[in-house]
C-alpha cells in the first residue's frame, strides 16, 4: 500500500499541473472577452443568492486517517457560519457521505471518486452537469457553488480548503493591464455563446483542479501514515528483540551461577 500510494500520487500531480495550464488559457479568454466588450459585467444584476451547492471531495479508500472526518468538520463549520436559504450538498465518496451524516448533514448526491487520474475528467464532467441542472432557469448570480477539499500544507501536513467557485470572482471581470501578445484579442462567435463556454470551462477546470489536488493529498496522507506505522513497527520490533536478548542473558547468567554454586559446594 505504501508503494502504491507513492506511485499513484505522481499521475494526479501531473493532472493538476496540466489542468492549471489549461485554466490559464480560459482566464485569458475572459480577459479577451472583457477587452472586446469594454469591461461589461459577466454577471446579471446583483441579487441576493438564494441557493448554494457545497461540493465536498472525500475519500473512499482506507488507511488515510481521519481524512473524511476533518473535511466533514469543515463543511459543518462553513454551513453554520454562512447560512443559506437552500443548501445542497454533493459529496465525493460513500465514506465522506457517512462522515457528513454523523454531522447531521444529508448529501443530495454522492459520486464515486476516480480510481485513477484518467477518471478525474469523468468526475469533473459529472459535477459540472449537476451544477448546470441546479442553476438552470435562474440568473448566474443566484447560485453559490463552493468547493471544499483537502490540499497539502507545509511540513507534510494537510489542510482543508474552502474555495468559492460561483458567482464568478470579480477579478475575472477586469481586463488585464497588459496583454501578453502583439496581436489584440478578438473573437468571431456570438458573445453569449462565448461567455457561456468560458464560464463552463472555468467551472470544469476549477473542479478538475480541486479533485486532482484532493487525490494527491489523499495519497500523500496515506503514504505518511504508512511510513509512521512502519516506523512504529520497527521500533516495537527493536524493543521486543532487546527484551528477548535481556531474557536470554538472564537465563545464561542464572545457568552460570548454578554451575559455580554447584562447583563450590
Amino acid at each position: 500500500m505504501k508503494t502504491l500510494s507513492a506511485i499513484n500520487a505522481a499521475p494526479y500531480e501531473q493532472a493538476a499541473q496540466s489542468i492549471e495550464a489549461y485554466h490559464q488559457t480560459i482566464l485569458q479568454g475572459f480577459a479577451a472577452f472583457i477587452y472586446r466588450t469594454g469591461g461589461a459585467s459577466l454577471l446579471t444584476e446583483a441579487t441576493q443568492p438564494n441557493k448554494r451547492l457545497l461540493v465536498a471531495f472525500g475519500s473512499d479508500h482506507g488507511l488515510c486517517g481521519n481524512y473524511n472526518e476533518l473535511l466533514a468538520d469543515t463543511v459543518t463549520e462553513y454551513s453554520k457560519n454562512q447560512p443559506m436559504v437552500k443548501q445542497h450538498i454533493l459529496c465525493i465518496g460513500s465514506r465522506m457521505s457517512n462522515a457528513l451524516l454523523e454531522q447531521k448533514l444529508t448529501p443530495d448526491v454522492v459520486l464515486m471518486p476516480p480510481a485513477s487520474a484518467d477518471g478525474i475528467g469523468r468526475l469533473a464532467g459529472d459535477i459540472v452537469m449537476h451544477i448546470e441542472r441546479l442553476g438552470r432557469g435562474q440568473p448566474l448570480a443566484n447560485l453559490v457553488v463552493t468547493l471544499i477539499y483537502t490540499q497539502r500544507a507545509k511540513h507534510g501536513y494537510q489542510e482543508s480548503v474552502t474555495r468559492a467557485l460561483l458567482p464568478l470572482d470579480k477579478s475575472l471581470l477586469q481586463p488585464e493591464r497588459r496583454w501578453h501578445s502583439r496581436s489584440l484579442p478578438d473573437y468571431s462567435m456570438a458573445a453569449d455563446a462565448l461567455l457561456s463556454s468560458l464560464v463552463r470551462n472555468h467551472v470544469f477546470a476549477s473542479v478538475f483542479r480541486a479533485s486532482a489536488e484532493a487525490m494527491v493529498t489523499e495519497n500523500a496522507t496515506r503514504l505518511a501514515l504508512m511510513q509512521q506505522a512502519e516506523q512504529s513497527v520497527d521500533e516495537q520490533l527493536e524493543e521486543v528483540q532487546q527484551e528477548m536478548s535481556n531474557v536470554r542473558q538472564d537465563e545464561i547468567t542464572n545457568e552460570l551461577m548454578d554451575i559455580v554454586i554447584g562447583h563450590l559446594a
